[in-house]
């Protein structure tokens, strides 16, 4: 029942009324046949009186529980809101976020930190294959629940994916190295180019791989018992397989 509504009952009962009171006022007058009978019709005109007003308490009952589901609704969506606004301020770091990209230089230097004796040279010229170093994907919060507890120990969702950007970070500063051309290059990112290219062997022909020097040359992340712990996992989500030889351990990209 909208508000128009709403106001044609109340005048109706209001016209209702007043006719009813005018009535009662000519009662004593209501001595003859005629008087009685239109005794009769107020008394019939009270009872649909009450009728709506009975069918007025209901509409009204009806749109109070309206008005509480509105409101336990709005303690939902405001629930919600909270939530959502937490989810932004407090973003996975591996997640990915909009931004600038880093230029080549920019994630070098990052890798091996301003003091570093080892700042790889890039080509003044943009390399044309930049976009096409291929990265690890990082563990979706299924693949993370389905590895078996006992490999996966006591380690977090998010310490296996800060894992993997650091391998990610550790592959793209490699294979930037690779893709200069030597007159670029000064003498320390000439040996660790001519090491890359002793590393690899005929598996790795063609894939993207590191080895444990690559993390240490390039990322801040210790090799150690925890780091080879993540890398079993990683391994169990068939993100990467190893391939040995010539006393390396080669980690491959898959």
């Amino acid at each position: 029942m909208d508000s128009s509504e709403l106001e044609d009952l109340t005048q109706h009962i209001n016209d209702k009324i007043s006719g009813v009171m005018k009535i009662l006022h000519l009662r004593t007058l209501a001595k003859d046949p005629d008087k009685r009978n239109m005794l009769k019709k107020i008394s019939q005109d009270l009872l649909s009186i009450n009728n709506l007003l009975n069918q007025f308490e209901a509409q009204v009952n009806q749109q109070k529980e309206i008005l509480k589901s509105l409101k336990e609704l709005e303690k939902f969506f405001e629930e919600d809101v909270k939530q959502a606004k937490h989810l932004k301020e407090n973003i996975p770091p591996h997640m990915p976020r909009k931004g600038p990209v880093q230029s080549s230089a920019a994630v070098l230097k990052t890798s091996q930190g301003p003091e570093s004796n080892k700042e790889l040279e890039l080509s003044k010229k943009p390399s044309k294959h930049k976009d096409c170093i291929r990265e690890m994907l990082f563990i979706t919060t299924a693949e993370f629940e389905n590895i078996p507890a006992y490999m996966k120990g006591r380690f977090t969702y998010d310490q296996i994916n800060n894992v993997i950007q650091d391998i990610n970070k550790a592959v793209v500063c490699k294979y930037k190295i690779l893709k200069q051309s030597l007159k670029s290059m000064n003498n320390a990112t000439r040996k660790l180019y001519q090491r890359f290219k002793d590393e690899e062997c005929k598996e790795t022909k063609g894939q993207y791989f590191i080895v444990d020097a690559d993390i240490k040359e390039f990322t801040q992340m210790k090799v150690e018992k925890k780091f080879h712990v993540m890398l079993n996992m990683l391994r169990h989500c068939q993100r990467l397989r190893e391939v040995r030889g010539g006393g390396i351990i080669r980690y491959m990209l898959q």
